[in-house]
């Protein structure tokens, strides 16, 4: 496990062979390129750089690793390198991993060590089901839906490990938050699809992993977390029946619960906004 406790990403270990999974925050650099100094880790060895999803603080140190490793390919879903072709997407990306520069005081790192945002260029693309090889281990690939709609899931059976990302929820102080952006619907089918496999490592890429009872438990607490925040976000929105409020009332609810949360307000906010707007328009449709 490398990087900071807001934003960590994986070193997988096969027989001869590596892969970094996950692309966290780009404020990270500095911590993952000592740790790999620490551990003694044989760089070359990083064959793959695998991004479970494309939103701004699962790929930001991706552009940086890949001019130091250019012999590791790019790995993620055909929506990510969908969304990662698209300039939109990108500037809104490099926009905020600016933001991240500035809010941990990184701004002049970055320009010595030349860790700025800049396109990512996917070059494998894998689908539900494929299983890729890291040396003596066997990654397979899920696709996991509803966090966003690029999310996927590595399991590695010969570790019963799941490199989940935020499709299997992000821990959230004591709880877990069911950040299902995207479809709620697909989250939780998402959700209960990856519950299906042996899991005894559950690889987060915000504050850890879990092992253990831990590790197994952690999906069935995303699964009841799931139901609890549709159900709360249902009967607010019925009271209400206007989206901003609904935010506004959830939003203070969460960031009551883990104010020391490594995302700030506002973009709690856009995530509660983006559920409440799905549940809305499901209650809509429910009532024509």
């Amino acid at each position: 496990m490398l990087g900071r406790k807001e934003s960590v990403v994986y070193l997988l270990k096969g027989n001869g062979e590596y892969a970094l999974i996950g692309g966290g925050m780009i404020h990270i650099v500095p911590e993952v390129l000592q740790q790999l100094e620490e551990f003694n880790i044989e760089e070359e060895r990083i064959k793959r750089l695998m991004i479970l999803h494309s939103h701004f603080d699962h790929c930001g140190i991706v552009p940086f690793f890949k001019k130091r490793w250019p012999w590791a390919v790019i790995t993620a879903s055909e929506r990510a390198r969908e969304l990662l072709s698209t300039p939109d997407v990108i500037d809104s990306i490099a926009g905020m991993n600016q933001m991240l520069l500035a809010g941990y005081n990184r701004e002049k790192e970055a320009r010595e060590l030349g860790f700025e945002f800049a396109p990512i260029a996917v070059e494998e693309v894998v689908y539900d089901g494929d299983q890729l090889r890291c040396g003596d281990l066997t990654l397979e690939v899920l696709e996991v839906p509803g966090h966003s709609s690029c999310s996927i899931a590595v399991y590695v059976a010969e570790e019963k490990a799941l490199f989940a990302s935020d499709a299997g929820g992000i821990p959230f102080g004591e709880n877990v938050f069911a950040a299902a952006n995207s479809n709620f619907d697909l989250f939780q089918e998402s959700l209960e699809k990856m519950a299906k496999y042996d899991v005894e490592v559950h690889l987060a890429e915000h504050y850890g992993a879990f092992t253990g009872e831990d590790g197994r438990n952690f999906l069935r607490r995303t699964i009841e977390s799931a139901r609890e925040t549709r159900k709360l976000i249902e009967e607010t929105y019925a009271r209400n029946r206007d989206v901003q409020k609904t935010t506004e009332e959830i939003t203070n609810l969460f960031m009551g619960e883990a104010s020391e949360y490594f995302l700030p307000r506002d973009i709690i906010s856009i995530v509660v906004g983006q559920m409440t707007r799905f549940i809305a328009k499901k209650r809509s449709r429910a009532e024509q």
